[in-house]
């Protein structure tokens, strides 16, 4: 009787928790904004045919293809959200905390170990009209392995494939108030658990690089009490003219299967290096400093539908550091950082 008892009460929280609908409706994630590194920012948003970045397999693995060092690296955002309403601080678009790490990777030759945390979201709120509570908490984290491979007959081409495995949970609570009670109307506490897949190619020609990128092209993230849903898949292609110190860049991602969202990326980057002496040993020591513009938009009408990125970065012997500075309309003053750093050895 007590077993019997016991799995009438996990039916009925179930059954309740199926009707509740889910506040997610969307599971696009490949947004330039939410690029993880500060040299695709700086030059426009995203990253096909770099493979000087550290983050590179984030938007291309078949770049790994062309890495034959061991390198650690960290990247950090910085972004002011004070002005978001709920729903739009909710949107899994969204990165909420004013200081956040962002991605960790470890690269060595043609294969990469990174993490992301894909959404970090807490927020809770009370309208007083309505006299109603929102309480809203939503983490997904992305372990990613990234591995790239040429052919000797074929030197000028690389192939790319990321492996994704995704986890998380939402916590998600609706109460309003009756007198001095609060009476609860919806309540989630769900987990979720999911695979992706990325495939990248590159082919060089000269000083011109081409990539493409198919982004979540298989993907499926399951909840424990609710449908099993997808990742919005998306295409990038571009082409890269320069390999050495001066770079310029054009790309183009959309959505696959769905109403296209197109963005055209441009970016421009330049590189000074120097040696300089040791004041020990009297070894020659390498350094150098990068300058990086570029511009996205779907459209390119009116200020406002154009993002300006701009960055740089420093480099010293194993040390790394880039920043870089995303701002939509122009205003400056409304700019998100981003800032990676690390070690390559």
């Amino acid at each position: 009787m007590k077993y019997r008892f016991l799995l009438f009460c996990t039916l009925f929280s179930l059954s309740l928790a199926a009707q509740s609908p889910l506040p997610i409706d969307t599971y696009d994630y490949g947004v330039p904004e939410n690029n993880v590194s500060a040299i695709a920012i700086g030059m426009g948003g995203i990253n096909l045919t770099n493979p000087d970045d550290p983050f590179a397999s984030y938007g291309n693995p078949a770049l790994l293809a062309h890495n034959e060092d061991t390198m650690i690296y960290l990247s950090y955002r910085l972004a002011d959200n004070e002005n978001l309403s709920f729903w739009e601080a909710a949107s899994v678009s969204n990165f909420l905390s004013e200081k956040q790490f962002k991605y960790f990777t470890l690269v060595s030759k043609q294969a990469a170990f990174s993490y992301q945390p894909m959404a970090s979201i807490n927020l809770s709120s009370f309208d007083t009209q309505t006299n109603k509570t929102l309480y809203y908490d939503y983490k997904l984290d992305k372990i990613q392995m990234s591995l790239a491979m040429k052919d000797k007959n074929w030197p000028a081409l690389t192939a790319g494939l990321n492996l994704k495995y995704i986890t998380g949970r939402l916590v998600y609570l609706v109460e309003h108030r009756e007198g001095s009670q609060f009476v609860r109307e919806h309540f989630i506490d769900d987990k979720i658990k999911g695979a992706s897949s990325d495939i990248g190619l590159t082919l060089r020609t000269g000083d011109v690089y081409y990539g493409l990128t198919l982004y979540d092209v298989l993907s499926r993230l399951w909840w424990e009490n609710y449908d099993a849903v997808s990742i919005q898949r998306r295409i990038g292609t571009a082409v890269q003219y320069g390999s050495g110190a001066s770079k310029t860049f054009f790309g183009i991602q959309s959505k696959i299967a769905k109403s296209p969202e197109t963005t055209y990326h441009l970016g421009y980057s330049y590189a000074q290096n120097w040696d300089s002496k040791d004041f020990i040993s009297d070894d020659n020591l390498q350094q150098g400093m990068d300058l990086r513009i570029g511009f996205y938009s779907h459209d390119f009408y009116g200020a406002d539908n154009i993002n300006l990125t701009l960055g740089g970065g420093y480099h010293y012997q194993m040390f790394r550091f880039d920043f870089s500075l995303n701002t939509k309309g122009l205003k400056i003053s409304d700019s998100e950082f981003l800032f990676s750093m690390g070690l390559g050895f």
